[in-house]
């Protein structure tokens, strides 16, 4: 994806206290004709990145990708697994050129996560729906940030 129409409504309707469930299955996928107009299109938008750019256009102070796990691990499913606390953008990627993550799996989640932070994003966080709050709290989840 490359823009998120919607995102002006998206960051009024949160200035203005509510909750926005957005970027639902990747989005809409829309073309601009050469009119203005937005026209429909066959194409899958990975729900990932478009989470990132959206939380990029929006200015989000933090991301976070929920997924099937607390944390993220490298070495995953092997007797040498590890389970990460923590990954600065230089980290994610040594673990990707390496092979850490799976291409239908963690790795977008990884991507995105870096497309966050390399466009102007602080933090972001990976973890599994019922531990968001603890991740929040600093208890579990993997963090990745532009600091080493």
């Amino acid at each position: 994806p490359v823009r998120i129409v919607e995102a002006g409504a998206i960051r009024s309707l949160i200035d203005n206290g509510f909750v926005v469930v957005a970027v639902g299955g990747g989005g809409i996928p829309v073309i601009e004709d050469a009119h203005g107009n937005l026209v429909g299109v066959e194409a899958v938008i990975d729900k990932d990145f478009g989470s990132a750019l959206l939380a990029n256009m929006i200015q989000a102070d933090l991301f976070i990708i929920t997924t099937a796990v607390e944390k993220v691990a490298i070495n995953f499913n092997k007797p040498n697994q590890k389970w990460l606390d923590r990954m600065t953008v230089a980290e994610a990627k040594a673990y990707i050129a390496d092979g850490h993550f799976a291409k239908g799996s963690m790795l977008p989640k990884i991507q995105a996560c870096l497309r966050f932070l390399e466009n102007g994003g602080k933090q972001a966080i990976i973890t599994n729906p019922q531990n968001i709050g603890r991740a929040l709290g600093g208890e579990t989840g993997t963090w990745l940030l532009n600091e080493s």
